[in-house]
C-alpha cells in the first residue's frame, strides 16, 4: 500500500476447476455479508498461526500451520474482513481463553448485568441467553438474582467451567437452526447477549437470522464488539487474527440488522478492547424510539468517511511504521545487554509478535495468570509462558505488556517490578515506555 490510494489485490484465492479444461482457476473472495467481490486490501499482516493454538514442548518440532492475515474491505457494505481459512469448529471447540482471568472485564460484565436488569426490568419471569458465554463470568450475576439463563458456548472445556459455576450452558455453535430450536424447546428470549462474539462468526447472515428466530417480540439484543473506527484511529492491528473474521462499524452493523428484520435503537461507546460499541437492538417493528446517542454516532461515522473507500487507505503504512519502531527498541535494548520479558499471552500479542518476527532472541519469555496457558509456548514464535511470579525470580529490565488494553489494570499488579528498576513498554497505538 503506497501513498493515499487503496491497494487493489490481484490475488485470487478460491480454487475452482473448469470441467472443460481441467485446469485450476482462481476466483476472487467475496464479502461474507453481501457477496460483493473483495478487491481492496485494508492491511496485509503476512502469515500467522492460529493465535490461541498454544504448543506443548513435544510439539515444538512439528509442522505448524500458518494462514494469511490479508484483510480486505468491501466496497458495497464496507465490512472489513478476513477469509475463513479454517472452520470455527477447529478454532473454538477447545479454547484457551477464560474471561474470568481478566479482572477489569469481569467488573465490566457485572456493571452491564446491573444496567440491563434495571433498564429492562428483568426478573424471574424473563429468560436471558448469552451467545459465546465463555466460563459463565457474566451470566452468573443473573443467576444470583434468580433470573433464568442459558449460555451457548462452543468450546467444550470452557462450557464445562461455566456448568461448574451453576450457569446452565449448551456447548454448541449458534445460528438460525439453533435459535429456532431454542425458541421452541425453551422459549423466546427477552434478552440476548453477545459480547465480543460477532467478530468470530464466519456466517454473519446465519448468526443474525438466529438472533431474529430466538428473540421474543418485545425482546432486546445487546452486542458488544470493537469499533472499527477506534481500531483505525488507535492503530490496533494486533486485534486482527484468524479467530476474528470481521471488523465492524455501526454503519455496517445496521445494514446487517436491517437485512434480518432487526434494528438498533441505542448505542454506547465503551473503553473496552481499545474502544468498543455496545448496541441495543430489537425487532424492526418494535416501536422503541431511537436514542440521541445513536443518531450522533451514525452522523459522526459518516463525517469520518466510513462509507468511502478512501477512509481505509493509509492504515497499512501506519502498521509498518509501528513494526519498525518496536523492533528498533527491542534490538537496541538487547544490544545494550538488557533482559526483556512479556506480560500476558493474549491473541493480540501473538499477532503482534508473529508479524514483527519477535522470538526468544528479543523476548525471552512471557507470563500469564491463566493456568491453562502456563507451561506452554506461544504459537509461531515458541516463546515460553510462565506464571507471573517468574518475573520476580528473573527480574527483567523491560516488561512488554502484550494486552495493552489492560495496561491500567496490569501495571499496578506489577508495582513490585519498580523495585528492581523495570520499565514497562506498551506497543499500541504507539510505543510508550513507562
Amino acid at each position: 500500500m503506497t501513498g493515499t490510494s487503496l491497494q487493489t489485490s490481484n490475488v485470487k484465492l478460491d480454487r475452482d476447476t473448469s470441467p472443460e479444461s481441467g485446469e485450476t482457476a482462481y476466483s476472487e473472495p467475496t464479502c461474507r455479508f453481501c457477496a460483493t467481490p473483495l478487491r481492496d486490501t485494508f492491511v496485509d499482516l503476512g502469515m500467522s498461526p492460529l493465535c490461541e493454538s498454544f504448543l506443548r514442548r513435544e510439539e515444538l518440532n512439528r509442522m505448524e500451520p500458518f494462514y494469511p492475515l490479508h484483510v480486505r474491505v468491501c466496497r458495497s457494505c464496507f465490512l472489513v474482513q478476513l477469509e475463513a481459512y479454517v472452520t470455527a469448529e477447529s478454532i473454538f471447540t477447545e479454547y484457551a481463553y477464560f474471561s474470568s482471568y481478566a479482572d477489569s472485564w469481569v467488573e465490566h460484565a457485572r456493571r452491564y448485568t446491573e444496567e440491563a436488569t434495571r433498564r429492562l426490568d428483568l426478573n424471574a419471569r424473563n429468560f436471558v441467553v448469552e451467545l459465546a458465554s465463555n466460563d459463565g463470568y457474566l451470566l452468573h450475576h443473573f443467576v444470583a438474582q434468580g433470573i433464568p439463563v442459558l449460555g451457548v458456548e462452543p468450546a467444550r472445556n470452557v462450557a464445562a467451567a461455566a456448568q461448574e459455576k451453576g450457569v446452565r450452558t449448551l456447548a454448541d455453535f449458534f445460528g438460525w437452526q439453533l435459535g429456532k430450536r431454542l425458541a421452541i424447546d425453551e422459549r423466546p428470549a427477552d434478552l440476548i447477549i453477545g459480547n465480543n462474539v460477532l467478530a468470530q462468526v464466519p456466517d454473519l447472515n446465519d448468526f443474525a437470522a438466529g438472533i431474529k428466530a430466538l428473540l421474543a417480540p418485545t425482546g432486546v439484543v445487546t452486542l458488544e464488539f470493537p469499533h472499527l473506527s477506534r481500531l483505525i484511529e488507535g492503530n490496533q492491528f494486533d486485534t486482527i487474527y484468524q479467530e476474528h473474521f470481521s471488523y465492524f462499524s455501526l454503519f455496517t452493523l445496521e445494514l446487517i440488522f436491517a437485512q434480518h428484520g432487526l434494528r438498533v435503537f441505542d448505542v454506547e461507546e465503551l473503553p473496552t478492547h481499545g474502544g468498543s460499541l455496545r448496541i441495543w437492538g430489537c425487532n424492526a417493528i418494535d416501536p422503541r424510539p431511537e436514542h440521541e446517542g445513536l443518531r450522533s454516532l451514525r452522523a459522526r461515522e459518516l463525517l469520518e468517511g466510513i462509507d468511502e473507500i478512501q477512509y481505509y487507505a493509509d492504515f497499512g503504512q501506519r502498521v509498518i511504521r509501528t513494526k519498525h519502531e518496536l523492533l528498533n527498541f527491542l534490538i537496541d535494548a538487547r544490544r545494550s545487554g538488557k533482559s526483556v520479558a512479556g506480560y500476558g499471552a493474549p491473541g493480540k500479542g501473538n499477532t503482534l509478535l508473529n508479524y514483527c518476527g519477535i522470538r526468544t532472541d528479543l523476548l525471552e519469555y512471557t507470563v500469564d495468570r491463566n493456568p491453562y496457558k502456563q507451561g506452554l509456548f506461544l504459537p509461531g514464535t515458541h516463546i515460553p509462558i510462565y506464571p507471573p511470579d517468574h518475573l520476580a525470580e528473573t527480574r527483567p529490565d523491560i516488561i512488554l505488556i502484550l494486552p495493552w488494553n489492560l495496561k491500567d489494570e496490569i501495571m499496578p499488579q506489577l508495582a513490585s517490578a519498580r523495585s528492581w528498576g523495570a520499565q514497562f513498554v506498551v506497543p499500541i497505538p504507539r510505543l510508550q515506555v513507562y
